[in-house]
């Protein structure tokens, strides 16, 4: 990487873009937006079973609720970013509010499940233009080290603590008003935020705008789609079905394919400088892995807590609640501050060490385990070790790309994120089946013998997640080698033209 200290005279290029307080007034929007999309994941999963009952939904077509949306998602993500790059990060991130707000308008009215359905494949496709034009608008709008340390540090909390208040929120809607509402609140979020518009930064688009990477759009997406599908058909077929093994192979053959062709073609989808670097590969990485982490606990110990311990929807949310207040104090008030004068390995890769410390805990999980002695401090430490990773994760998945490829490298962050949580919520979800089928093969059947072969099982899968986490840390520690942001200085900003 260049030094920053032949930029510190001169002002960084967000300053000219959002001087003052418009810029933090622009992150509130920014951020809205941001927990729209992370809420849309866990508030529609609580309002399912209520759906499912009013629209008359078979137990083996409830799935596509979730996975319309997220294929849609996770295969457009690449797409949507390079869209925002060539026609402007504020028109796109527009487009995307309003196409979101409508398609959840018509999921929440939706007569039938055809029509549910459809709606939610297209909240995936708004959302694949929404995500990586707010996180590469927040990239623009805040290039100093302290400022951007502050303002990723809002949008990593966020990130990794927005699914718990999904699930309170939902628990809330479908208990008091209604299923349809989970979906109408996208529409008054979006508005919220749609009133930010004119305080976004200055519309920016790619300089070199005469080409577009056909091929690669038509492999990138195919792969992603075939990756994503063969995940959520591995949870209901297992892994060793012969349709999963084939579109997994299809999809890593299309991908390895996609890598090829963007290195032959004048105006990549992905340019191969954005992830070759180590410390944004690294970046994407503990995006990846760390996200498993927390789906793991939102799928298990929901659960665990409704099943096993008999609460309700609602109560299941608000016990994850203490999880996201650690959250927040892990991104607003320890990596905010230490984000400018750390270098990013001694952030992220501890901060999965402590997240995978928690889920090792948690495979001590059985049924006679209570909410204060297990659940809340494992819950309380995971929360804080991905406080600390997902800011500056986050913020250097961005860092040192050129500007007209910040939706690139922010579509890129996201795509990491859905692929890692689809696996992740696949893999593990087969494992803690697998070991409760074992747990209950020999045993005789009881209600107390299936709560010990669920917690068992939920258990296993914890500690398969907590391998993964400490894999990752240490990779992390490994890859990532950004040193320390210079004192006193601006930070090497987001954008230095193409510096390596």
């Amino acid at each position: 990487m260049s030094s920053s200290t032949g930029n510190a005279a001169a002002p960084p290029p967000g300053a000219a873009r959002g001087p003052g307080r418009r810029r933090w007034v622009a992150l509130v929007f920014i951020c809205l937006a941001q927990l729209m999309i992370v809420l849309d994941v866990t508030i529609v999963n609580i309002a399912l079973p209520s759906a499912q009952s009013d629209l008359g939904v078979s137990d083996g077509d409830r799935q596509w609720v979730i996975t319309a949306y997220t294929l849609a998602f996770g295969s457009l993500l690449l797409l949507g970013g390079r869209v925002a790059d060539y026609t402007g990060r504020r028109r796109t991130f527009a487009i995307g509010l309003a196409g979101f707000a409508l398609a959840s308008a018509l999921g929440g009215a939706a007569p039938g499940f055809g029509t549910l359905l459809a709606a939610r494949a297209l909240q995936g496709v708004f959302a694949a233009l929404l995500a990586p034009s707010a996180l590469s608008l927040l990239a623009v709008n805040f290039s100093r080290t302290d400022e951007r340390a502050k303002a990723f540090g809002i949008f990593g909390a966020i990130a990794a603590g927005g699914g718990a208040i999904g699930l309170v929120l939902g628990g809330l809607l479908t208990e008091y008003l209604d299923w349809r509402w989970c979906m109408y609140v996208n529409v008054v979020i979006a508005g919220i935020a749609a009133c930010g518009l004119p305080v976004l930064p200055a519309e920016e688009r790619a300089k070199d705008r005469t080409r577009f990477d056909v091929p690669g759009v038509v492999v990138a997406v195919l792969g992603l789609l075939a990756v994503v599908y063969g995940c959520s058909r591995a949870e209901e077929d297992g892994w060793d079905s012969g349709t999963v093994l084939g579109l997994l192979a299809a999809g890593a053959a299309l991908l390895a394919v996609f890598a090829v062709v963007e290195t032959r073609v004048a105006a990549p989808l992905l340019p191969p400088r954005v992830v070759l670097s180590r410390t944004r590969g690294g970046a994407f990485l503990a995006v990846g892995l760390g996200i498993i982490g927390m789906f793991a606990t939102f799928l298990f110990l929901t659960y665990f807590m409704q099943v096993v311990m008999g609460y309700s929807a609602l109560k299941a949310g608000l016990a994850f609640l203490p999880m996201t207040g650690a959250v927040l104090v892990a991104a607003g008030g320890v990596a905010t501050r230490l984000l400018p004068k750390a270098p990013p390995r001694a952030l992220v890769g501890p901060g999965l060490l402590i997240a995978s410390g928690a889920l090792a805990w948690l495979t001590t999980l059985d049924a006679g385990s209570s909410y204060a002695g297990t659940l809340l401090p494992t819950m309380m430490i995971l929360g804080f070790g991905m406080g600390l990773v997902m800011p500056p994760a986050m913020s250097y998945a961005t860092h040192g790309v050129g500007e007209d490829e910040s939706g690139a490298a922010s579509a890129t962050v996201n795509t990491m994120q859905q692929i890692g949580g689809s696996i992740g919520t696949a893999l593990l979800n087969t494992v803690a089946t697998s070991a409760t089928a074992d747990y209950l093969a020999t045993r005789p059947k009881s209600p107390a013998v299936l709560h010990e072969g669920l917690s068992h099982g939920f258990a296993t899968g914890f500690g398969w997640a907590a391998a993964i986490l400490f894999a990752a840390g240490v990779l992390i520690l490994v890859v990532m080698n950004t040193p320390r942001p210079a004192p006193g200085t601006a930070a090497e900003t987001a954008f230095p033209a193409h510096a390596a």
